[in-house]
């Protein structure tokens, strides 16, 4: 099993996770829109559930692929899309940004109901 990046990376795009990653299985889209949000992206085929990503992530935006809230299900599929259409995706580089407070975290979670 893969971990997953949810919709809660959508638009925040912390780059910490992609830092430690040792397989370097982190992608974004090409030209993000409706059909490729403005997220990071994990290769299934690529992930080798080492979970060094996880408590990187500063929104607690990525999950083990058993664990992914009922809310984010559609993420599961989302993410494979890297390895089915390689082509709309570059390798997702590690960017400096600053990290989210607590309530920036805690609001991004209640729009999608986690809180």
């Amino acid at each position: 099993m893969a971990f997953v990046v949810t919709k809660l990376c959508i638009d925040c795009v912390d780059t910490s996770c992609v830092a430690v990653c040792p397989v370097d299985c982190f992608y974004q889209p090409k030209e993000p829109g409706k059909e490729y949000p403005n997220m990071l992206f994990i290769s299934p085929e690529e992930c080798i559930d080492c979970a060094v990503c996880e408590p990187e992530c500063p929104w607690e935006a990525i999950y083990p692929e058993e664990d992914v809230p009922e809310v984010f299900q559609d993420c599961i599929e989302l993410n494979a899309k890297v390895d089915e259409d390689r082509d709309a995706f570059v390798l997702a580089e590690v960017q400096e940004k600053e990290p989210p407070t607590p309530e920036q975290v805690a609001e991004n979670k209640r729009k999608w109901g986690l809180v």
